[in-house]
């Protein structure tokens, strides 16, 4: 009888026992779809969240204050000068013409033909005056206005930048120094300063780089003797073809003018530093600046040096004055205090995309040190090119934002080229120096004389020259000077005059 009311407590105790698990795990299940449900909900959240991020990162205050009543400006030709923060500036242009999906004026290779004169058909793609539509231009070339008209619309706006001479010679020699005899010659920047003469041959090719470079990338005789009443032709032609000249120890200020003369929203003329050796830590105006802080010895100029290199560039020394004063009137035009205040704007923009985007702080980096080789910038002269690094995790859009801002001119035409034309996409290569143009040795005809109101109609030809366009069609350029590079699918060679 005890064994029988034992045996049936321990059914009922095991019945017990099956009630208890099955009410927990039903609990732990429900607990277990609950926080199921809440990491999936987080996930959706964080992806929106990073969207809204990226959205907010270049929208909330990416159009800056008002314009106005204006229409964008998508007809533009940058006249790119040499070693004055140009390539910042072209990268602004990449970015908008890629956004706004335009089609860019690009050259054959990397530069349309300098140190030669421009000419129209070294614009890949080119097919004759108003055949194709082309909206912005801005690789490096000698400016001619006539061949320029007949790439680029009526109604384009002509802008360039200019920088302090002896500034410009410093940054020239760092980068150029193999490649000008000049500068190679010279045991450093001062020795060359203290007598240019003894080491500058006028009729050696890349010698332009040594004296009178903004005058020549203008299209003008960098080589002619000092006058008041050539340099004032030279700077009636400059303002009669370009609408606006910036300067580039003013660089944010630039960019405002630029801006309100584009009608572009400020996220178009926010950028970070591109093509710089160093940057100064002096606190001065301009975020921009390719100038060492400390000079190496074989770049330290005394005063009386800085004062022999301005005597030695004098005609580019002229152009710099004159167009700082217009620039400053422009500026007061615009106003100062709002000038100031558009200023911080602009600053404290980049100062926020350089965090969201760059890592190191937003600081420049030595190349070797970025690990993307694709974005990593091409190694020129006796300093170092700086590039940057990308913050980790972000988002793609961000990413690809952020990538535009940082994307070396060389990489960045690559891409532009691909797209543009897809069937004769160039293969990634490391670029060839710039300086060095191909085939024959660039030498001086001697003198020439200025046309009032036109820029680049004299300058230097190549004797036999001939080249491709992308699609295989002949390039050719009779030994006339007076005669310009015509197109022959079938391989024959033609002659135009230039009028």
């Amino acid at each position: 009888m005890v064994f029988k009311r034992r045996a049936r407590r321990m059914r009922l105790g095991l019945g017990c026992y099956r009630v208890g698990p099955t009410w927990l795990w039903k609990a732990l299940l429900v607990f277990v779809a609950i926080a199921f449900a809440g990491q999936l909900l987080g996930v959706i959240y964080n992806k929106s969240l990073q969207q809204d991020r990226s959205w907010w990162l270049f929208s909330s205050d990416g159009q800056g204050p008002s314009l106005g009543f204006c229409r964008p400006h998508s007809h533009v030709m940058f006249l790119k000068t040499h070693k004055t923060a140009s390539s910042t500036v072209l990268n602004i242009l990449y970015r908008y013409g890629e956004e706004k999906d335009l089609r860019f004026a690009l050259p054959l290779g990397y530069q349309f033909g300098y140190p030669l004169p421009f000419n129209a058909h070294r614009v890949k793609g080119y097919r004759g005056p108003r055949v194709a539509e082309f909206s912005i231009m801005g690789n490096h070339m000698r400016f001619n206005k006539p061949e320029v008209e007949k790439v680029m619309p009526a109604d384009t706006f002509y802008f360039s930048i200019l920088r302090d001479p002896v500034a410009l010679t410093e940054s020239s020699y760092a980068y150029y120094k193999a490649v000008a005899p000049a500068f190679r010659k010279a045991k450093g920047l001062g020795d060359f300063a203290d007598n240019p003469q003894k080491y500058y041959d006028p009729h050696l090719r890349n010698n332009h780089y040594a004296r009178n470079l903004l005058w020549f990338d203008f299209g003008l005789d960098h080589n002619a003797n000092f006058s008041t009443t050539l340099t004032q032709r030279g700077e009636v032609a400059i303002r009669r073809a370009f609408k606006l000249i910036l300067v580039s120890e003013h660089f944010d200020e630039s960019m405002v003018l630029l801006r309100h003369a584009l009608c572009w929203p400020l996220d178009a003329v926010v950028s970070f530093s591109l093509n710089a050796r160093q940057q100064k830590s002096n606190g001065g105006s301009s975020w921009v600046d390719k100038a060492a802080a400390a000079q190496p010895p074989a770049m330290a100029l005394t005063d009386n040096q800085r004062q022999k290199l301005r005597e030695w560039n004098s005609l580019d020394w002229h152009l710099y004055q004159a167009f700082n004063r217009s620039f400053w009137d422009e500026v007061d035009r615009f106003g100062r205090a709002r000038m100031d205040q558009e200023v911080v704007l602009l600053r404290t923009r980049r100062e926020l995309l350089a965090k969201a985007c760059l890592r190191e702080g937003g600081r420049p980096v030595e190349a070797s040190r970025i690990r993307d080789k694709n974005i990593r910038p091409f190694q020129s002269g006796l300093v170092k090119i700086l590039g940057y690094e990308l913050q980790p995790g972000l988002d793609n859009a961000t990413r690809q934002a952020c990538l535009r801002m940082i994307r070396p001119e060389i990489q960045y035409k690559d891409l532009l080229d691909a797209r543009q034309f897809p069937r004769a996409a160039p293969q990634p290569a490391q670029a060839p120096p710039p300086a060095i143009p191909a085939g024959g040795a660039y030498m001086r005809k001697g003198p020439s004389q200025l046309r009032t109101g036109e820029l680049g109609v004299e300058g230097e030809r190549r004797m036999g020259e001939e080249e491709r366009d992308w699609d295989g069609s002949r390039l050719s350029r009779s030994n006339n000077n007076n005669q310009t590079l015509v197109r022959d699918r079938g391989g024959r060679e033609g002659k135009r005059n230039i009028r």
